[in-house]
Formats: structure tokens, sequence, C-alpha cells
């Protein structure tokens, strides 16, 4: 097994060398993440934390002898730069594509790279789409896939908590708030949960009422709301729901792993909130953490506040095995080194399926609370069984 945990254990804080290094010296990351848009708040930290592992690796010896080179040129969370990106990047001799935090946004740039049989990554797209069957053989995401995310929503509602009843809302913005809500539905339908409306709304539109009329002229209250939605808009639903009364708990994805959301929320609104996503940032969730979090915060100057700062490094730690145990950057070594590796990350432990399992990442997920507006964690779970993609 690979365990990329044990590389922290000997960090070291040395400020890597300036002096410039020939291609065929350094291995060359192109990234594609969005640094502006409504991408921005899930990409922007997994580029933080990318900074922080290649330095991490570059002060350490680099890989096999080589220095790492992390190119990123800002997606502007749109599809069609994001391809551009990827090509431009590719063309400074990237060999290795980082991907946006999402299959509308960052298959672009895994076509791209599958067009030039280099191995593409995404920091954290969780729609199954985002796999081998439709991107090609190279192509992977960090991220455990929505099947896991809504199952273990829906788990943790109906099994332990013993909600039985739900009402989902489902933002009609992109693939992964559609599949979110869907394998949610199916899982909480054959845990024997109810789900008493399924209801959409529209990213952008900042208003609920129209839903909330549907809701009210049911009659009764669900045990549980499931909203699937993205960016700012999960805040405006949230309180759209508590201030007409609507106290269910309210269960969401990792979108809602957002400081500027919990903020918005605060001590009033931000309550009885739960969501799942990628790891939490302390040692509650991996021995390591702690030691991440300092090298995070020696490099910006603060601590990182949502768990997609670990994507970006978890990314680059992936790729760096990958290619230590290929021996080389290629295309196909790396891939196969990938879906033969097993990985121990902060974000969990990793174990690829095949090609032809659509290289779907086997992991766990975190669940998280809001409690006055303030994230805390109550653990790691994976679900017994999956619906299928």
């Amino acid at each position: 097994m690979m365990k990329i945990s044990k590389l922290l254990l000997a960090a070291g804080f040395a400020v890597a060398g300036s002096t410039a290094l020939a291609d065929d010296e350094k291995i060359v990351i192109g990234g594609a993440l969005s640094m502006t848009g409504i991408q921005a708040p899930l990409d922007t930290p997994g580029y933080n934390g990318a900074l922080v592992a290649v330095k991490y690796l570059n002060d350490n010896g680099g890989v096999l002898g080589k220095q790492i080179e992390f190119i990123n040129i800002d997606g502007k969370s749109d599809p069609v730069t994001v391809g551009n990106v990827a090509v431009e990047l590719i063309d400074k001799g990237a060999q290795i594509i980082v991907a946006p935090c999402d299959f509308d946004f960052g298959s672009p740039a895994s076509r791209e790279a599958q067009s030039a049989d280099l191995v593409g990554i995404s920091t954290c797209a969780s729609d199954p789409l985002y796999s081998s069957w439709s991107l090609g053989d190279k192509q992977f995401t960090l991220s455990m896939w929505n099947t896991t995310m809504g199952a273990t929503a829906a788990d943790y509602a109906f099994k332990e908590r013993g909600w039985k009843t739900a009402y989902v809302v489902t933002d009609q913005f992109i693939a992964y708030t559609k599949s979110l809500s869907k394998y949610f539905v199916e899982q909480f339908k054959a845990d024997g949960g109810e789900i008493i409306l399924e209801d959409t709304y529209t990213n952008g539109d900042n208003n609920f009422s129209a839903q909330l009329a549907r809701l009210q002229a049911l009659g009764k209250k669900p045990d549980v709301i499931f909203v699937s939605s993205y960016g700012t808009d999960i805040g405006v639903i949230i309180r759209a729901l508590r201030e007409v009364g609507y106290d269910a708990p309210i269960l969401g994805g990792d979108a809602y792993d957002d400081p500027a959301m919990h903020e918005a929320l605060g001590e009033k609104f931000g309550n009885d909130v739960y969501f799942v996503t990628h790891t939490w940032m302390g040692p509650e969730a991996h021995p390591d953490m702690p030691k991440f979090i300092e090298l995070y915060t020696a490099m910006h100057g603060k601590a990182p506040d949502t768990s997609f700062v670990s994507t970006g490094w978890d990314t680059i730690m992936l790729i760096a095995e990958a290619i230590k145990a290929a021996g080389s950057t290629d295309g196909a070594a790396v891939a196969k080194a990938l879906e033969d590796g097993q990985f121990k990350l902060l974000t969990g432990d990793l174990d690829y399926g095949t090609t032809e399992e659509g290289h779907v990442p086997n992991k766990a997920a975190a669940i998280i609370e809001l409690k006055g507006g303030k994230p805390s964690f109550i653990g790691w779970r994976k679900p017994e069984s999956l619906p299928k993609p």
C-alpha cells in the first residue's frame, strides 16, 4: 500500500531553490482550476492546497529526483475557457492535467488530457460522469462519486437519525446538483424512507416562494429536508425555509463546505444543517492533518477553513505517488499506477476501480454539522451498499 501520509512525517520548511531547471529536469503539472466565477469557492482552496504539496515535495527532493512545477491558468468557471486552458498547458509542456472540481467545468480539461494521452485528475468532481466511461482510460477524480455522497446522507438520515420522511429540492444548475439528489432519493427509498415531495430550483433565482407554496400545500412537514444546490443559493434556500417555520434538519453535499455560506447563515440560521464532504480539518479525521495545517499556515499565513484545501494537497500527492510507481510521467504507466495503487490520503483511503469499472473512486465520506454557523465533525461513513451509477 502506498502510504502518502508517511511523507508528512519528515516535513521540512526549507525554501526551494530558485534556479531555473531545464525541461528534462522537472515534472510539469498543469492546472485549469478556476480562480474566478461560481467555481472559485471550490477550486481556489484546492489550488492553495496544491501549492503546499508542490513546495513540500520540492523541499524534500522532488519526484524521481526532479522538481515539480505547477502551472495553473484560471479556468474562469467557464467550460470553454477550461478546455482552451488545458490545450495551452499541454502546449507549455504539462505532463499531467489537474481539472476543476466539477464535471461540467472540469471535463473539458480531462478530454484534452485524454486526447494528448495524458492523465487528468479532477480535484473533487463527484458526478459519476467523471469516469473512464465518459472521459477515457487515463481520467480520474479524487472525489468520491455522488453515489457515495448521496447514499451517505440518506443512510445517516434514515438509519442513524430515524428521519423517515424527506422533502427534496434539486437545483437544475449542473450534473452534480441533479445526480446528488437522484442518488439520495434512491438510497433513502431503499432504506425505507418516504419522499413527500421532490421539487426543483433554478440557480440564480434567489426566490424560493413557489417551492415554499408547494411544500406548504402538502399540509405536513418532513422529518428532513435535502437541498442539492450550489454557491450562494444554498444559503438563500435555507434562510427561506427557516423564515417560514420549517425547522427540520437540512442535509446536503460538499458544496455546503463553504465558509462564506456558513457566515451568511450565521448563528440564527446555521443550525441543524448537515453535509457530506471530503474530510475534516482536524486530527479527528486524520492523524497527519495537524502537520498539513502547519504547512498550509506557514505558506498562506492562515489556517484552512474548508476541506477543499486538502483535495488540492491530495491530488498532487496522489500524482507524485503514481509517477514514482510508474517510474515516469507516461500517461499509460501513470494511469496503471493509479488503478493498481491503494492510497492513504487526508481525504480518506482511496482505491480506484479498473477502466472497465469507470475508475470508480472507492472512498469513505465525512459528515459535518453546522451549529451556530460553525462546522463540527460527526465522523467518517461508508455505505454498505450504493445505488448504481
